[in-house]
């Protein structure tokens, strides 16, 4: 499996495009639809699937364009199914002042293995941000794909609706920290980091 990181839409939110010789998946595409269409067109690959870590506007905005551009089923977790319908709750009202809104997504995520079409990932639900934030971990790879739970020596905001700064660190301390060390995080913003490494110098959350 490969990773293309590309840091997409109004607040520099990574999107990950992960591929293989046949298949690829679109994780939190946050904008710049044409962007995404652009690299898969250039490695000749089609997408089967969104996976979505949450809701909030930075990471969907580019959700309606390719849902319906490559005919894709989005999976999102179910405490936040009204979210992106909802430009009030998925925060583009207050926060830019435009609509982003799509339909509801066509799966809940679960704890739990997941496996879209040659992809296979443990789905970790890691509240503490927004209330449905969830993890994908790719175990065969040593990665893990954690959306806006924990950054390179910070952690996500816990001052939106829903969030919880006690939950987070709770999310990170008890659920991404029992990754092996050399697991590589790749963040919702920022640069990739190691679970090791955030053990040992996030000032936030330490082992």
């Amino acid at each position: 499996m490969k990773i293309e990181g590309m840091s997409l839409g109004p607040l520099g939110t990574n999107c990950y495009i992960l591929y293989n010789d046949k298949d690829a998946l679109i994780v939190d595409p946050g904008g710049e639809s044409g962007r995404i269409i652009n690299f898969l067109n250039e490695i000749n690959t089609k997408p089967h699937a969104i996976l979505l870590t949450h809701a909030h506007f930075d990471h969907i905005g580019a959700v309606e364009e390719l849902r319906y551009y490559y005919q894709l089923d989005v999976y999102l977790h179910e405490l936040e199914a009204d979210w992106l319908e909802d430009p009030h709750q998925n925060g583009s009202i207050s926060f830019i002042g435009n609509k982003i809104q799509t339909a509801a997504p066509d799966h809940y995520l679960q704890p739990g293995i997941l496996n879209v079409a040659s992809f296979s990932c443990e789905v970790i639900h890691t509240p503490g941000h927004s209330p449905g934030s969830v993890s994908f971990v790719f175990g065969d790879v040593s990665t893990v794909i954690g959306g806006d739970v924990l950054f390179q020596r910070g952690i996500g905001r816990t001052d939106l609706p829903g969030g919880n700064i006690e939950q987070l660190r709770a999310s990170i301390r008890y659920k991404l920290y029992t990754l092996s060390d050399e697991f590589t995080v790749f963040p919702g913003h920022g640069p990739i980091t190691t679970i090791g490494d955030e053990k040992r110098h996030n000032p936030f959350v330490r082992s």
